[in-house]
């Protein structure tokens, strides 16, 4: 392992900010957070578990590091068959006036990507599941024929043995950037093992049609394979894009395989400002891993699960999934990690 490779950067460790409660519906874990900052109180978004493995989507408000409100009830919890089993990993994203919350829904066999909208942090109305119903094996033909594309097909034929013959594409976190280009929705998509980026006018347009070309085409589609030391699993879109002059800065999640168990770490891309689809830089080594107690233990050893951040005067806050158990967060200067970045541009 190469976790002792250090950065330029100053990364600070906040160290744990939410952890559960005797509340029924995050008596097990929180983790795994979507944050979004207005008027310097920042609005944080969770998976919350209870007993038994069923999550729902908690909230509390942050002002200075410092816990100022928090619900004693979910924000948002199952009301479909399609998430019957919980809402994970929330994603919020502030766009023309309108907040968009995306999440995980698991119906207790199959995943797909569900959203809410809101004119406020505080209220959202479900929208409804934008990714594809489309079996594993379906998708499996849909896909190019080109070996790159065997990853994809391993973890196709992985889920239908493991999970179900009839199992439905695995599709977790995608959602959008937080601004449209050329007028159109940007959206990052993960099909496991890799990452993917498409333009569309509206998010109605995600049809069960458009995700088999989308799966046809996916060739013209792939941001970012699993290609690094530290992603010899799956990677995946983690934080919101944060704009820069220099480009889009990506904080995502790597996934090494290891004699161990599978390590869950930050790592960091740069996308050109005007077509995202082009990567300008990628971090060589993770941005950071887990080396803390709480971030080494839990109900998933070995994870730092990065899924929102804020920047406030050059300083992005990342919050992230502890061990599958705990909130944390961690600070560093934006300006000191696009500098990093461009250190490391692709040809």
């Amino acid at each position: 392992m190469l976790d002792d490779i250090m950065y330029s950067m100053d990364i600070k460790n906040l160290g744990i900010i939410l952890e559960p409660t005797g509340n029924a519906f995050e008596n097990h874990a929180v983790l795994n957070p979507g944050c979004i900052l207005v008027d310097n109180v920042t609005h944080l978004y969770y998976r919350a578990v209870r007993e038994g493995n069923f999550s729902t989507i908690g909230y509390c408000r942050l002002e200075e590091g410092n816990i100022t409100m928090r619900l004693d009830r979910p924000l948002l919890m199952p009301e479909y068959p399609y998430e019957a089993h919980g809402l994970e990993d929330p994603r919020v994203i502030f766009l023309d006036g309108l907040y968009y919350l995306f999440y995980t829904a698991y119906d207790g066999k199959n995943v797909h990507v569900a959203y809410a909208t809101g004119h406020d942090p505080m209220h959202f109305q479900k929208q409804g599941v934008i990714s594809s119903s489309i079996s594993y094996a379906e998708a499996l033909a849909l896909l190019p024929e080109s070996p790159e594309f065997n990853p994809y097909r391993w973890y196709g034929e992985h889920y239908q043995e493991t999970i179900n013959p009839r199992v439905q594409l695995w599709e977790k976190d995608t959602f959008i950037f937080p601004k449209k280009i050329n007028g159109k929705f940007l959206l990052l998509i993960r099909v496991m093992p890799g990452m993917q980026i498409v333009w569309v006018d509206a998010l109605s347009d995600l049809t069960p049609q458009w995700w088999r070309s989308f799966l046809s085409n996916m060739d013209t589609h792939v941001l970012l394979h699993p290609a690094l030391w530290f992603e010899t699993r799956k990677i995946g879109p983690g934080c919101p894009p944060i704009e820069t002059p220099d480009g889009w800065v990506l904080i995502y999640h790597a996934v090494e395989t290891t004699p161990q168990g599978n390590v869950y770490r930050a790592a960091a891309a740069l996308l050109d400002l005007k077509n995202p689809a082009k990567v300008i830089a990628r971090l060589p080594n993770p941005l950071f891993s887990p080396v803390e107690m709480w971030e080494k233990t839990g109900d998933a050893p070995n994870v730092v699960f990065p899924t929102g951040a804020t920047v406030q005067q050059d300083v992005i806050t990342v919050y992230y999934g502890a061990g599958d158990s705990h909130i944390a967060a961690k600070t560093l200067k934006l300006s000191d990690l696009v500098a990093e970045l461009k250190l490391h541009t692709i040809a």
